[in-house]
């Protein structure tokens, strides 16, 4: 939402300052000027990344506009599954898991949880774990160590992504002088068109320069950065479920593991001890 309104005041504020200092519109129209500085950029991207940066880009892009994938209510909702997949373990020991943890699809446990259970890589990145106390493993050192590594190569993965607009951001005012000095090429080829033409022309060429600037500082340099808080913002729900799992290998009540969690999340997330505990003494039962 902020993201929309802020495109609105940027374009209200540019052109319309532009307007009412007695420029015109059609003078700024130039689709060409776009096409090199735009279609340079997304090629340059291409150039510079691979497949799977460049797809991250396409699939994340969206974040712009709709904010962090979680929010206040999938952090309960998490927590609340954190706590029922725990007291499982504690009542009839952690091999009880291990249907669970083999067919994740078919579990009744992660049923209930359906935005946990539809976000296959959270759901894999936590049964792997699972998986990992089903075949005896007590070590939360080594645990922890793996976790870490695991998480810091799937945040640099993301940080890639946000990184590869931010170049493009950065091509953007050069690639606006490309824009630009073909416009004054076009324009010398015109040289003996009367002055009129020659301005328009000219003013197109520079049209370049201001375009590339714009959307460079404007648009695509806070897409990026709005892009890596988004990352950063999801990064706490795998932190939630490291904390949690840790606390439980180290025996603590599901209660307790899931409280070292909760306290690990930003206040706009964190909901309250009550509000959790409402919520876990009303989950359905096994």
């Amino acid at each position: 939402m902020f993201a929309i309104i802020g495109i609105v005041i940027v374009f209200a504020s540019v052109i319309g300052g532009y307007m009412l200092n007695g420029g015109h519109m059609g003078v700024l129209f130039q689709p060409l000027e776009w096409l090199i500085i735009v279609g340079a950029a997304i090629g340059s991207v291409l150039i510079g990344n691979p497949k799977g940066i460049v797809m991250g880009i396409a699939a994340n892009f969206g974040l712009i506009f709709k904010g962090p994938h979680h929010n206040k209510e999938a952090y309960v909702e998490l927590l609340s599954m954190l706590y029922a997949v725990f007291k499982l373990a504690k009542t009839k020991g952690d091999l009880a898991l291990e249907s669970h943890v083999e067919k994740p699809d078919e579990s009744p446990l992660f049923a209930k949880f359906p935005g946990f259970n539809e976000d296959h890589h959270v759901r894999t990145f936590f049964c792997d774990y699972l998986r990992l106390l089903t075949l005896g493993t007590s070590n939360t050192h080594e645990v922890e160590a793996v976790i870490d590594m695991e998480l810091e190569t799937h945040h640099k993965h993301y940080h890639e992504i946000s990184h590869a607009v931010n170049l493009m951001a950065d091509a953007m005012p050069a690639l606006g002088i490309v824009a630009a000095v073909l416009g004054v090429i076009h324009t010398m080829g015109s040289i003996t068109e009367p002055p009129e033409v020659l301005g328009h022309l000219i003013g197109a060429a520079l049209v370049g320069t201001f375009s590339g600037v714009l959307i460079s500082y404007a648009f695509f340099a806070p897409f990026a950065r709005n892009m890596q808080l988004c990352f950063d913002s999801d990064s706490f729900y795998h932190t939630c479920i490291k904390a949690a799992m840790l606390a439980h290998m180290q025996g603590y009540a599901p209660q307790v593991s899931v409280e070292f969690a909760r306290k690990l999340l930003p206040d706009e997330m964190k909901p309250s001890f009550q509000e959790l505990e409402e919520t876990i003494n009303n989950l359905p039962p096994d």
